[in-house]
């Protein structure tokens, strides 16, 4: 399907992170078209291996290729850190990831930089070895955070528990007397209420969703791409409840929204013959 100007722009996330990546591109790029997906049937990617990580990036770019989107913007830290490299060779559709422009936005704001994400974010070390690429003398310290997602998932944000959670995760960061700390995982913004009240004020908070945004608006531009007429309205999709996505994102957008549910087409990962190996 060929690709012009009014085509959406695909987002997808495990859930309702990625709400904050959307929010950024309606306020920097208010004349595109979205489409939301949230793979809420297999939620919370952060204790998937990678390989399953890979998979449903797969199967979740196929059918937005089938859907037309003219771009695609990994709003989850985790399909960022494991799957961005590979879809990139694989799909003739540019996908853009979280890591890189976050990593570059925290290394001009400080030298001593926490990142908070999911397990498998901070087990692949993707932020690490994008800060050092960009500033070898910035120090970095992850700490993965098994139970934020869900807590968000469920809008526990004012939960007491939540807020002890969030202390016994920042607690080594704050012993490294970090200078700014980046939401390795596009739910943890909806923290911030949270981590505001933990974290001394000099702690520069970095949004990787602001920063990757920009880098698409500079796609565009580059592609002839860039939307110059207003937006149909966002279509979301789910895998799991449609009802349940709703209501769970009311709190994000000021609106239920309209949602669907979807089957995901299943692409076969290549497989090597036994038969050859013999």
């Amino acid at each position: 399907m060929r690709k012009s100007q009014d085509s959406q722009i695909g987002i997808f996330d495990s859930g309702v992170g990625g709400l904050t990546v959307l929010k950024e591109l309606y306020q920097q790029l208010p004349n595109e078209s979205i489409l939301y997906f949230a793979d809420t049937a297999r939620l919370p990617y952060g204790d998937r291996s990678p390989e399953e990580i890979v998979q449903f990036v797969r199967e979740i770019l196929t059918w937005m290729t089938d859907q037309g989107v003219k771009m695609v913007i990994m709003a989850c830290n985790t399909s960022s850190a494991l799957a961005l490299e590979s879809v990139q060779l694989e799909f003739d559709l540019p996908t853009l990831g979280l890591i890189l422009p976050g990593a570059r936005a925290a290394v001009q704001k400080g030298k001593r930089i926490g990142v908070i994400s999911t397990p498998a974010t901070a087990a692949s070390n993707a932020y690490r070895h994008a800060v050092e690429e960009i500033d070898p003398n910035a120090r970095v310290w992850q700490v993965g955070c098994p139970e934020f997602v869900p807590l968000i998932e469920q809008n526990r944000i004012r939960d007491p528990y939540t807020k002890k959670v969030a202390l016994n995760y920042l607690e080594p960061l704050l012993a490294e007397k970090i200078d700014t700390l980046i939401y390795g995982c596009t739910h943890y913004p909806h923290l911030e209420p949270v981590l505001q009240e933990i974290l001394p004020a000099k702690v520069r908070l970095i949004d990787p969703a602001k920063y990757v945004v920009a880098a698409a608006e500079q796609e565009l531009e580059i592609m002839g791409l860039k939307s110059t007429q207003p937006p149909i309205p966002t279509r979301f999709y789910v895998s799991g409840l449609a009802d349940k996505f709703a209501q769970a994102s009311r709190s994000w957008l000021g609106y239920v929204p309209i949602v669907e549910k979807v089957n995901l087409p299943v692409v076969q990962t290549p497989t090597i013959s036994l038969e050859v190996l013999e």
